[in-house]
């Protein structure tokens, strides 16, 4: 027996495009030795300086276990820095140190690249668009 759905498989056109657009990525990260994780986590700090952790498991889409033990690790490579947040003594902040904001650097420019190859594929208008029709889907979605 089989169901007839009247819609794509959303989700899995969404990790599919995910996939899609890291599989350019990828090298560049392997290349320097990061996982998509801990790119994920540099590029919330790039982007935010130093930020709670709570913050950077929510915009790095990470749950807290692992965000735990990503960060132990880049800890010890020297990409990241933690410390009790001083306003806050229960929570620990998180930056990137000079090893990590000089990978976020230069991956950036890699990532950028894609962007804009994309942007020259794509159109202007089309990669606004996907900008836009992702942040509503977003948005709907919330509770």
């Amino acid at each position: 027996m089989s169901t007839t759905f009247a819609h794509r498989n959303l989700p899995r056109l969404l990790l599919q495009a995910r996939e899609s657009v890291m599989a350019h990525a990828r090298p560049s990260l392997r290349e320097h030795g990061l996982s998509d994780q801990q790119w994920r986590v540099l590029r919330v700090l790039g982007e935010h300086g130093t930020v709670e952790t709570g913050r950077v498991a929510r915009e790095a889409y990470l749950l807290g276990p692992s965000l735990t033990g990503v960060l132990a690790r880049m800890e010890r490579d020297g990409l990241i820095r933690r410390e009790r947040d001083p306003m806050d003594q229960r929570r620990t902040v998180v930056e990137a140190a000079p090893k990590g904001l000089k990978l976020v650097e230069k991956l950036s420019r890699t990532i950028e690249a894609h962007y804009q190859w994309m942007e020259k594929s794509l159109g202007k208008r089309k990669l606004a668009e996907l900008y836009e029709l992702l942040d509503a889907v977003i948005e709907l979605e919330q509770p």
